[in-house]
């Protein structure tokens, strides 16, 4: 209350300032009559009265200024004046006032622009109820640390659970959606009856699931996405009840999600349905295909939680030996499973614009020195005249406010446009698993951010100006002390400079090297003229292996027809991009169990020869590899790295486990190494088995063009379409497309491209930086170096010796910068691929760039100096 009452005292005294001023005058005039009365009631004569009235005061004028000093109405005036001022002063240096600008505004911008997307992802809470008791439940096993859970372990640890309110199961994928313009796939997810309960969201048109509503026996229904509604039935409110046909089933409409609502793991989903058990996978404990979200109790922790379910998982694993041996739960913030290994990397992106704003800052504060030395006569004469040392003060932190409030406002602009372009330049794919950025745009939290700098940034701006002519002298030492003191601090604000540019420039070069290491990954396959093409068949008019086995063979036989097509071949999952897993034991070996966990894909013959792929021995898949012949199968070498080490796998039998009543499979061939996993995972072992003999109604085609690939992809729709307007063709992509929309390759091109700018722009302010100090030594220096010239200096010296002070900052810069850019990397080293933190060639090429172009910058004022004339330098000083 107090703050308040002075903060109004203030603000009157400036609105009412001339009122108040004249009820001032007023009665200051009163109390001199009233002193004068009473001195000449007392005998003195009017004259001798008034002084004497006036002189207890000590004059009206001094008895004014006391008072608006009590009311802080001089504070506030002298401060306008002060900002009129600094106004004035940057309107007569124009390429001062816009250099500073610029440069503050850049490292604002950057270091804003990437605190907007940490917020947006990091800090921000998820937009759920009570999201800090919010947990995701994940297998383990000893070969995968985060696995799926199989339905019926989801049901058990339901079942048991004594430390979450609520656990509800997901699965993502898609649905065939039936309409009357034909089928097409969309975005999908099955979810337990509780689901949207868990997470504390509800409809805003209609109902949640009801309990029981993801039974077998139970209708099945759907809640739509807001944006679903929108599009498909115009956003009209009788929607509910009406029917969706997915995957060949109606389903009634119940709900309308709210229009904010996003689930990262699922997106972009347009239809939620309930977990009915209906699958075969559903009915197997060994096959796991959910992922869990759970509400902890108000008393349970991340770590009681996790020790629960494993006390669940310990009992599962004795009572079912044979399907989950060796299988615990993993409990981990629902934040930290949505992130991933982004946070690492907008950390990292972070601490480089902050690297950035701390240059531009230096560079600043050198200008602002610079600035005030030619400053320094007219502090002095403000001084003799009385003006105190809180005074100047006041006056350096005026002008840095101003300076500061500028950059700020242009920064927040620019941050406020370009946080948006940034998004909009995210493929599809990105943005779907990090639907949070989409609302990254400055807000409170970034506008606080701004005002933290700011303020730094004011405190930096009047202290360091102050701190300057406090241990300069008088202002006739010009090229004296004060000269000196100014050297010795520009030279140490540049070493700072080249060494935070030199962790930059380092950081950008590792992390060009990992993109490059990551795209000139191995892949086994030739992606160029690679198109690709999901197909999905509706399961009511393609229920039979035969059924399937069939389309896939027509639909192949027609399209290696089609112009421009060298080859085309089918597989159940594309390379990179993960995928079904299976658990395989080698027959004739002791089996207890284990957890052989391998990749699996079902592959038509010729699909090796159509990616490019080298076969290594044994043979391909025939047409005679049909459900009529023993099953066979083709592995790839990391499966016969792990699996027969030192013994030949051709001819050897698997089986699947833990147990099978398939008869086994005779490994046939072995193919090298294809990237199964994404770019910057080991290849898994993998076993590619013949589709004839184990057909899936989902599989994606991959096509050898002559042409160019991209634009046979709507001739591949369009001729599946011809044979049978059922089949969802969709996802038709080139792979070069899948490589560099895949998630490694994504994020570490975007930290690439970001880190490299903010490098480039370092250097480029550590380069002028560097260059100011060097052109004022060389203009505080010019009577020494005209005094060494006289008595025969060469001017090969001269140009050495301003050379040779450079070298030296250079030197220290570039080296304190190398160590900073190990420890660094060495921190950051999660978001490297394959480079070290150390990599020579890195450090090697920074360094080179820094000094260099710090010799460049050092030589053009060193050429200066060289060409002075003693005579003339001499006679001028």
């Amino acid at each position: 209350m107090r703050l308040l009452a002075i903060v109004w005292l203030r603000l009157r005294s400036l609105l009412f300032r001339t009122r108040l001023d004249a009820d001032l005058d007023e009665e200051l005039r009163y109390h001199v009559e009233r002193q004068v009365a009473q001195g000449v009631a007392a005998g003195l004569d009017p004259v001798t009265a008034r002084r004497t009235a006036l002189g207890a005061l000590g004059g009206l004028t001094y008895a004014t200024e006391e008072c608006r000093d009590m009311r802080g109405l001089n504070m506030i005036e002298h401060t306008l004046q002060d900002v009129r001022f600094a106004l004035r002063q940057f309107r007569r240096t124009p390429l001062f006032s816009v250099t500073a600008v610029l440069l503050l505004a850049l490292g604002i911008w950057a270091s804003t622009t990437i605190f907007t997307f940490v917020n947006a992802a990091l800090i921000k809470p998820l937009p759920y109820v009570d999201p800090d008791r919010l947990v995701a439940v994940f297998g383990r096993t000893l070969t995968l640390p985060r696995s799926n859970l199989s339905y019926l372990d989801y049901v058990d640890l339901k079942q048991h659970n004594d430390v979450f309110e609520s656990i509800s199961a997901l699965q993502g994928g898609g649905a065939t959606l039936t309409t009357a313009v034909g089928a097409e796939r969309i975005g999908a997810a099955r979810v337990s009856d509780d689901f949207f309960r868990t997470l504390g969201v509800a409809p805003v048109l209609g109902r949640d699931f009801r309990p029981g509503e993801d039974l077998p026996a139970a209708a099945p229904t759907v809640i739509i996405a807001h944006a679903t509604w929108m599009k498909r039935f115009g956003g009209v409110p009788d929607v509910l009840g009406r029917s969706m046909t997915l995957n060949g089933e109606p389903h009634v409409i119940v709900g309308v999600l709210p229009a904010s609502f996003r689930f990262a793991p699922v997106e972009p989903a347009e239809a939620w349905r309930t977990l009915r058990q209906t699958s075969g996978c559903d009915r197997r404990r060994g096959c796991h295909n959910l992922t869990a979200v759970a509400r902890m109790k108000q008393s349970a922790t991340i770590a009681s939680a996790g020790a629960g379910m494993n006390a669940i998982a310990r009992q599962l694993e004795q009572q079912y030996p044979d399907s989950n041996r060796d299988q615990s739960v993993l409990v981990m913030s629902m934040a930290s499973a949505l992130i991933g290994d982004t946070s690492q990397m907008l950390k990292a992106l972070l601490g480089a614009a902050a690297l950035l704003l701390l240059i531009a800052s230096v560079n600043v504060a050198s200008l602002l020195l610079v600035r005030s030395e030619s400053r320094r006569r007219e502090f002095s004469i403000r001084a003799a005249l009385g003006a105190s040392s809180a005074r100047v003060v006041r006056q350096f932190a005026v002008e840095g406010l101003v300076l500061v409030t500028m950059a700020a406002t242009v920064a927040v602009v620019a941050v406020d446009r370009t946080a948006g372009v940034l998004v909009s330049f995210m493929p599809a794919p990105a943005l779907a698993r990090l639907p949070f950025l989409e609302t990254a745009r400055p807000g409170a939290a970034e506008y606080l951010f701004v005002a933290f700098i700011a303020a730094a940034a004011t405190l930096l701006f009047a202290v360091l100006p102050m701190l300057q002519l406090s241990t300069a002298g008088s202002p006739d030492t010009g090229r004296g002390s004060s000269g000196q003191a100014w050297r010795r601090l520009g030279t140490r604000l540049v070493v700072v400079e080249l060494t935070l540019a030199m962790v930059l420039l380092v950081g950008a070069g590792l992390l060009t090297k990992s993109l490059y290491r990551l795209l000139g990954t191995e892949i086994g396959l030739q992606p160029d003229r690679l198109a690709t093409m999901v197909l999905s068949l509706p399961s009511t008019k393609y229920a039979k292996p035969e059924q399937m086995t069939a389309f896939a063979g027509e639909s192949l036989e027609r399209i290696r027809t089609l112009p421009g097509i060298r080859s085309a071949a089918i597989s159940s999952t594309l390379p990179l991009l993960g995928g079904n897993t299976m658990w395989i034991r080698v027959v004739g070996r002791p089996y207890n169990g284990e957890h052989n966990e391998v990749h699996y894909r079902e592959i038509s013959p010729g699909y090796f020869a159509t990616l490019g792929a080298q076969l290594v021995r044994g043979r391909d898949f025939g047409e005679s590899d049909d459900a009529s012949r023993p099953p066979v199968v083709v592995i790839n070498e990391a499966f016969a790295r792990t699996y027969f080490p030192g013994e030949e796998p051709v001819g050897k039998h698997l089986l699947y486990a833990p147990t099978s009543s398939q008869p086994p499979m005779e490994v046939v061939g072995i193919v090298a190494d294809i990237k199964e996993s994404p770019l910057d995972k080991d290849t898994p072992p993998t076993i590619y088995v013949a589709f004839a003999q184990d057909p899936t109604p989902g599989f994606a085609l991959v096509v050898r063009a002559i042409q160019e690939e991209q634009s046979i992809l709507p001739t591949l729709a369009a001729e599946i379409r011809a044979m049978d307007p059922a089949v969802v063709a969709y996802a038709g992509r080139t792979m070069t497309t899948i490589i560099d929309e895949s998630p490694a390759a994504y994020t570490k091109r975007a930290a690439a491209w970001l880190v490299g700018g903010f490098a480039v722009s370092a250097w480029l302010l550590a380069v002028v930086g560097l260059y100011g100090v060097i052109a004022y030594s060389v203009s505080q220096r010019t009577r020494e170096i005209a005094v060494r010239m006289a008595l025969g200096a060469e001017r090969t010296s001269v140009v050495g010796l301003v050379l040779g002070e450079a070298g030296r900052l250079t030197v220290i810069g570039v080296t304190a910068g190398a160590f900073a850019a190990v420890g660094v990397a060495m921190l950051l080293r999660s978001v490297l691929f394959e480079v070290q933190a150390w990599d020579a060639a890195a450090l090697a090429i920074a360094a080179g760039v820094l000094t260099c172009s710090a010799g460049i910058a050092s030589y053009l004022p060193a050429r200066r100096a060289a060409s002075v004339s003693p005579t003339e330098a001499l006679r001028a000083d």
